[in-house]
């Protein structure tokens, strides 16, 4: 059976068909006693109290009254033994739809009490089976987001800890003397405290994104203008790191009801990404182009590339295909493309990313509505 009003339509008339037939059975095995009990007066066929020959009528009185009596004491003996049965059924009717409750009852509870693995069998396709069935989605879910919430305490730690690590070890070698206060020493320590700085703006931003506490100022975006100030931004880092950046615009696009600062920060994000994973005397490019809803923009780079496993993961926090990146000088925190993609989404939009395979560059794209 596949919903729970069939199961209690069923055990209704389950409980009614026993009853039916335990008093039918009943009747048939007691009416004989009953009847031999108040029409014969007992095995001998001699009442108590009977007179031997007594007048028609009033034989007819008695042996109606005793009949009345007979069928009475039969069909009580029959809804006792109905009534019993009955409820002997019914108990074990209710116990096995009431039974899964419980189990979800003791689940949640489990649940409540940070036991995130807890689980509870699928057995049927009725109402309370699929309650099972998203009761583990919503465990499952809430196990994500507990290791998501663990892990991201351990690389916040972490990430913390390097920056803060060399700027204790630069201090404590100034204060030994074994580092000289000279130009170079004080400019790591600024260096550090930049990117300590960066990570903790990062961590605001993807905290602002995730919980959804920021507003879209929607105005008209001149998409050619707005590639154009992303790459100015970044222009000399390009030039320092010998990476061609070019740009790629039909002059056709539509302008976008976008909040121009939010897209602004997608692309600058992405061109970050592709600057920090691409080599020397490597290229990127940004491209656009229109279709019937949407315009998608690209940001090729011949970089790293990615392998199939990180493609999955690219856009999760903290994330890095090549881990040794994060430790150097000037890396990025590992969240930026995790805002780029709440952005995107907010816009209504769609992010992906595309690669051939290590070592073969790889190609970020965005979606954004041209028409609302």
């Amino acid at each position: 059976m596949k919903s729970i009003r069939s199961k209690l339509l069923f055990s209704y008339l389950l409980v009614l068909l026993v009853g039916v037939a335990v008093t039918l059975l009943s009747v048939s095995f007691t009416s004989r006693f009953a009847y031999n009990r108040q029409m014969m007066g007992g095995p001998d066929g001699i009442h108590m109290g009977q007179q031997l020959n007594p007048p028609p009528q009033q034989r007819v009185q008695m042996q109606f009254a005793n009949f009345r009596a007979a069928v009475l004491e039969s069909l009580g003996y029959a809804a006792l033994a109905a009534s019993l049965v009955a409820v002997l059924v019914s108990i074990f009717l209710s116990e096995r739809i009431v039974s899964p409750l419980r189990i979800m009852t003791r689940a949640t509870g489990r649940i409540a009490a940070g036991h995130y693995d807890e689980r509870i069998g699928v057995d049927g396709e009725d109402e309370l089976s699929q309650l099972a069935g998203s009761f583990n989605q919503m465990a499952g879910q809430l196990e994500l987001t507990e290791s998501m919430r663990r892990r991201l305490i351990g690389d916040v730690a972490h990430e913390l800890r390097t920056p803060l690590t060399t700027i204790k070890g630069s201090l404590e070698g100034l204060m030994d003397g074994v580092l000289q206060p000279d130009a170079e020493t004080y400019g790591q320590i600024l260096e550090e405290s930049e990117r300590l700085g960066r990570l903790v703006d990062d961590l605001q931003e993807l905290s602002r994104v995730e919980s959804g506490a920021y507003t879209l100022d929607r105005q008209p975006v001149d998409v050619a203008a707005l590639a154009a100030t992303a790459a100015k931004r970044l222009a000399r880092q390009f030039d320092e790191k010998q990476i061609t950046l070019s740009l790629s615009l039909p002059a056709d696009l539509p302008p976008l009801p976008a909040d121009e600062d939010r897209i602004l920060q997608v692309l600058t994000n992405l061109l970050n990404n592709a600057l920090q994973y691409t080599p020397a005397s490597g290229s990127v490019t940004v491209s656009a182009q229109k279709n019937a809803e949407f315009v998608q923009f690209s940001v090729q780079d011949s970089g790293a590339g990615l392998s199939p496993a990180d493609l999955e993961l690219v856009f999760t926090r903290f994330y890095r295909a090549d881990k040794s990146r994060s430790r150097q000088a000037g890396g990025g925190s590992g969240i930026g493309l995790t805002i780029a993609r709440h952005l995107v989404e907010a816009h209504g939009g769609r992010i992906w990313v595309e690669s051939p395979g290590p070592g073969l560059g790889s190609t970020f794209y965005f979606t954004l509505p041209h028409s609302r």
